[in-house]
């Protein structure tokens, strides 16, 4: 038994050898051939040495450059100039801006010296609080509207989105019959007349309530005579919350149907929570397109200070409604995010 045990490993280690010099024999045929039939093994093309994914980090660098140096050159040094600008009285001189290091005193002189800032700062904040609530509300109804399946639809979100395309300068002066101001006269009355609001006055006094409380009144003219801006002003809330009731998921509805929920109901337990997110988000959005609006009593004022030369005094103004405007924000948000309901899977 031992002797054939042996002879069979023996013969199965001869096999091995025959097959390993087979192929060691079809390889140097190969070659042979090859280089007998004139074919030449085509050298490997060395190609940069830098990685794939480094390659497209630096195509993403390179497109960004240009936007990263302007960003530094036409708003990061700017913002540190104004800064400075702010704690000096400023005196343009050939060449240069002057500045005399006063510390706080430009912001000190905005509150208590300068007789407007103060009540135009509080004229923006109560402006801003009145319009907020309704361009959100408004938003989340057209919105709604065009979340519905009817004919022409497509064309009714282009028409509420438009106003964000062409919300140009010269544009909304036509509208608003501020022709003068773009080096155009006459004309812009007749066009402007389309979206003026000038019914509300004699709305209220056939309602009976014109006149019964001037503060009554006044608020109600004052929300109601910007609607045209509000509507003007609305398109990119619309598409947030457009995107939002988009995003709700189709087994909510069916689930809801099934329970016996009404639309009133759907709206408050299904659809609210969902686009709740979006809702701090337009928030935020409308708090800083109200607050940044060039057309507001305190941006009119920091610019008119600026073109007066008293750099100064207008950026120490310009860098405390900046303040403000910030800690507005932070109680808007810390208030609302209480609210926000946010989904996690």
């Amino acid at each position: 038994m031992e002797e054939k045990t042996t002879n069979m490993e023996a013969a199965e280690v001869k096999a091995a050898e025959n097959v390993n010099t087979e192929a060691v024999a079809d390889e140097t045929s190969k070659k042979s051939g090859s280089e007998e039939g004139g074919l030449v093994k085509p050298k490997e093309i060395k190609g940069t040495k830098i990685p794939y994914e480094k390659r497209k980090a630096l195509y993403g660098y390179g497109f960004i450059a240009l936007w990263f140096v302007g960003t530094i050159y036409f708003f990061i040094v700017p913002v540190i100039k104004s800064l400075i600008y702010s704690f000096n009285n400023t005196k343009p001189v050939s060449g240069e801006m002057q500045l005399d290091f006063i510390g706080w005193d430009n912001y000190i002189n905005a509150f208590r010296q300068d007789p407007d800032y103060t009540k135009n700062l509080l004229s923006v904040l109560g402006t801003t609080g009145l319009k907020t609530p309704l361009i959100i509300i408004f938003s989340i109804f057209i919105a709604v509207i065009l979340n519905q399946k009817f004919r022409g639809r497509t064309f009714a979100r282009a028409v509420f989105f438009l106003p964000v395309i062409i919300a140009t300068g010269p544009v909304f002066d036509i509208i608003n019959g501020n022709m003068s101001t773009g080096g155009y006269a006459g004309g812009s009355e007749q066009f402007s007349t389309m979206f003026e609001t000038d019914l509300v006055d004699q709305l209220l006094t056939f309602l009976g309530i014109y006149g019964i409380s001037d503060s009554l009144t006044n608020m109600i003219t004052t929300v109601t005579a910007d609607i045209f801006n509000m509507v003007w002003n609305s398109g990119i809330q619309i598409l947030l919350f457009l995107s939002a009731l988009q995003n709700i998921p189709f087994s909510a509805k069916e689930a809801a149907q099934m329970e016996g929920a009404t639309a009133w109901e759907y709206f408050w337990k299904i659809t609210v929570p969902y686009i709740s997110p979006m809702i701090i988000a337009s928030l935020v959005y409308t708090v800083v397109d109200s607050f940044v609006d060039p057309t507001n009593a305190v941006m009119q004022q920091v610019l008119s200070q600026s073109s007066q030369w008293h750099h100064g005094f207008s950026a120490a103004m310009a860098w405390a409604y900046f303040a403000i405007v910030g800690v507005v924000l932070a109680i808007v948000v810390v208030v609302v995010n209480k609210f926000v309901y946010y989904e996690v899977e």
